[in-house]
């Protein structure tokens, strides 16, 4: 992660270093040119474009410095709770951090939590979730690295939330206890754990685990456009959400078609290359074909390939224009806790 650290004054400076400290990654220190140095950079003139520049390449902002001269430097800037990053504000004398902006989808309350433990300040959060001590939906979808459905959905479930427990459902086994906030059961508003398209409740907020491989086989010279629709259809009909899969694997022959390759770079997904070997060592039950295993020396590529690494095959082989798809799920858990 990046971090960006502002100081106005010496003592603010000086609690600035401490902080800086305190969270891992790469963070870079600003304050005013007649104290720049030992490791902090001047904040050139004018300064507008230079916060504008900050905000837009930072994980967090980090203000040493009244909540003001935060708000003034980076209202300018703010967008969304989906792309803004964390700000955090601490006094120049470190008695309190406080959670300014992107507390939950941008990490802010986490960030001001740990520097007030790392300097002995008082951290300081105010969304209402927090301070009534209920389930935050959207920070526990960050942590566990999942996809928020509709952020608009996600305000309504949190509202909810507010109000009373709200029901949750899992494809996965849930361990340990629910939090304070959720329940099992039904309901009109509800969260719905799951690489799938269902919507169990009148509101569903799906939470969506990058959970799911694809093996992948073609023919040569296929395009991307060919690979590309018949992955769409195979995760339509089989009613999946495409923001669930992680990966894409195939056979080390494929390791130069390009048609592959260009799918899976546009869209963004890490493509792996096994060799027939590795292939053949994979167990499971799958659907075999003699021609294939001349051609490769393996007897079947795109559920092997997708099954690398993973638990379950849930989609077996699927012949469509000279490509063949095929789905697997990782092993997941569901932890509150």
């Amino acid at each position: 992660m990046k971090f960006s650290l502002f100081a106005y004054s010496k003592k603010g400076l000086e609690t600035a270093k401490k902080a800086a400290a305190c969270i891992e990654g790469e963070a870079e220190l600003f304050t005013v040119e007649r104290l720049a140095g030992n490791g902090a950079l001047p904040i050139p003139k004018p300064s507008e474009d230079f916060y504008g520049e900050r905000f837009a390449a930072s994980d967090a902002l980090v203000f040493v410095s009244s909540c003001g001269i935060a708000v003034r430097s980076v209202a300018p800037f703010v967008k969304s709770k989906t792309s803004d990053p964390a700000v955090v504000v601490v006094d120049e004398t470190g008695r309190f951090a406080i959670s300014l902006l992107s507390g939950h989808l941008g990490g802010a309350n986490a960030l001001a939590l740990r520097i007030a433990e790392g300097i002995g300040a008082t951290p300081v959060i105010t969304t209402a979730t927090d301070v009534n001590g209920r389930f935050s939906v959207d920070s526990w979808a960050k942590e566990n690295g999942m996809v928020i459905s509709d952020m608009g959905m996600a305000k309504t479930v949190s509202a909810a939330i507010l109000e009373g427990d709200v029901p949750v459902k899992s494809d996965f086994a849930i361990a340990g206890e629910l939090p304070s906030g959720l329940k099992t059961g039904d309901g009109e508003t509800g969260i719905l754990i799951t690489y799938k398209t269902d919507e169990p409740f009148k509101n569903t907020l799906r939470l969506i685990p990058k959970c799911l491989h694809i093996g992948i086989g073609c023919r040569r010279g296929t395009p991307k456009e060919t690979i590309e629709n018949a992955v769409s259809i195979v995760l339509s009909e089989n009613l999946i959400d495409r923001r669930a899969v992680k990966c894409a694997a195939s056979i080390d022959l494929k390791k130069d078609e390009a048609g592959l390759i260009g799918f899976c770079r546009e869209k963004g997904l890490p493509l792996s290359f096994h060799t027939a070997d590795e292939l053949n060592a994979v167990t499971g039950e799958f659907t075999k074909s003699d021609f294939v295993k001349e051609i490769t020396g393996v007897d079947c590529v795109c559920e092997r390939a997708a099954m690398v690494g993973c638990e379950k095959l849930i989609i077996k082989k699927t012949a469509l224009c000279g490509v063949t798809v095929a789905v697997s799920l990782e092993k997941t858990e569901v932890r509150f806790e």
